[in-house]
C-alpha cells in the first residue's frame, strides 16, 4: 500500500474521531457530524479500494489520462464543496433574517418623539441617517406640513450614528428610531416601513439624510399615490435634472435602469433613486432584505408582485457637507449588480 494511501487512512480515522468528539454532548449537530462522517468514509474507502472510483472514471471519461482517478475525485470534491457552501449560505441567510427582525423590533419598541403627532391616514417621511447631523438641521425645517391635503410626519432612523443625529431629529420634533451599530439604509428603511404599518399610516415617503434631495418635490410623488395611478413612485434624476456628479457613476444609473427594466419588463430610467413614495399596504407585502443597494431590490421586488410602478422628474442636488458611504465606483457597481442578479432570482 502506497504512503498517499496510508496518509489517507489516517486522516480519515482522524477526521472521523474529532468530529464524534467535537459534535458529541451540547455541541450535537446532526447534519454536520452527518456531514463530516460522510467525508471520512469516503476518503477510507477511497484509500482502501482505490478500484472503487473507477466507475466514477468512466462516467466522467477520465479513464484515459493517467491520473483519471484523481481527477474524477477532484471533480466530485469540488461539486459536493460548491453544495456545502450554498447550505452553509441558506443557513447564514437565515440567521440574519432573524437577527434583522430582532433588531427591528427592538428599535420600533424605544422610538422616541419629543412633540409630533402622528398624522392619521397620512404621509411618513422616512430618512434613514448615519452620522448626517449638519445635513439634518438643513433639511428637516424644510419638510411640508401638508402633502396633497393630508398632514405629513417624519420618521429618522439613526443608522448607529456619533455624531447628534437622534439629538437633532429629536429637536425638530420628529419622530426616532435608532440602532446601535450600522446596518445600512435597507434595514434602516425596513424600520421605517415597520412603523408605518403598526401606525396604520397610508403613504410612506423615502428621502435621504444627505441634503441632496428636495422637500418641495415631495408633493409630485405622492400625489400619484393619492389619486390611485400608482402604488410606487420613483424620483429620477434621468428625466430631471442633477447637479454634475462622476461621469461613471452617472453612465452606470442610466445602464443599470435599462438592465432592471429588461430584466421586469417596466421601463424604469433610474433605478438607484432614493427618493420614493409607496403605498405602505402594497410595500409591506414585498420580501425584503438588502441591507445595502435596496434600491433596486425595491424596484424588482414591487414589478414582480405586479405592484403600478411610475416615475417623475426630480432635481438632485451636490452634498453639502459630509462624504458619500457608496464607495469606489467599481466596488459600488459590482455590489449593485449582485443585488440586482440576487433580488431578479429570488
Amino acid at each position: 500500500m502506497s504512503s498517499i494511501r496510508i496518509m489517507g487512512i489516517i486522516i480519515a480515522l482522524v477526521l472521523a474521531g474529532v468530529a464524534f468528539v467535537y459534535f458529541r454532548g451540547p455541541r450535537w449537530n446532526r447534519m454536520s457530524f452527518l456531514l463530516s462522517w460522510l467525508c471520512a468514509i469516503a476518503l477510507f474507502v477511497i484509500s482502501v479500494d482505490p478500484d472503487s472510483v473507477d466507475a466514477l472514471r468512466d462516467v466522467l471519461n477520465f479513464g484515459q489520462f493517467e491520473y483519471g482517478r484523481i481527477f474524477a475525485v477532484l471533480v466530485i470534491s469540488n461539486v459536493l464543496t460548491l453544495l456545502l457552501a450554498l447550505y452553509v449560505n441558506t443557513k447564514v441567510d437565515g440567521l440574519k433574517f432573524l437577527v434583522d427582525r430582532t433588531m427591528r423590533a427592538e428599535a420600533l419598541e424605544t422610538i422616541a418623539c419629543t412633540q409630533a403627532d402622528l398624522p392619521p391616514d397620512g404621509v411618513m417621511i422616512i430618512i434613514p441617517a448615519l452620522n448626517e447631523a449638519e445635513n439634518l438641521r438643513i433639511l428637516l425645517p424644510h419638510i411640508p406640513k401638508q402633502v396633497c391635503g393630508l398632514p405629513v410626519g417624519v420618521l429618522v432612523v439613526d443608522d448607529g450614528s456619533n455624531d447628534g443625529t437622534k439629538d437633532v431629529a429629536l429637536a425638530h420634533g420628529c419622530y426616532v428610531a435608532r440602532f446601535p451599530t450600522q446596518r445600512g439604509q435597507g434595514a434602516a428603511l425596513r424600520v421605517g416601513y415597520d412603523f408605518l404599518v403598526k401606525q396604520r399610516i397610508l403613504i410612506g415617503v423615502t428621502l435621504d439624510a444627505d441634503n441632496q434631495h428636495q422637500p418641495s418635490e415631495i408633493t409630485k410623488l405622492v400625489e400619484p399615490i393619492v389619486v390611485g395611478k400608482y402604488d410606487l413612485v420613483i424620483g429620477s434624476r434621468i428625466l430631471g435634472s442633477a447637479d454634475r456628479d462622476s461621469l461613471t457613476r452617472y453612465t452606470g444609473v442610466i445602464l443599470f435602469s435599462k438592465l432592471v427594466s429588461w430584466l421586469t419588463g417596466v421601463a424604469i430610467t433610474d433605478c438607484s433613486s432614493g427618493f420614493r413614495a409607496l403605498d405602505i399596504d402594497k410595500i409591506s407585502q414585498l420580501d425584503l432584505r438588502q441591507d445595502q443597494f435596496q434600491t433596486s431590490e425595491v424596484l424588482i421586488s414591487a414589478a414582480k408582485r405586479g405592484l403600478r410602478i411610475g416615475e417623475v422628474p426630480i432635481h438632485i442636488a451636490r452634498r453639502k457637507y459630509g462624504e458619500s458611504r457608496k464607495g469606489p465606483n467599481v466596488s459600488y457597481a459590482l455590489f449593485f449588480l449582485k443585488t440586482i442578479a440576487k433580488t431578479w432570482w429570488r
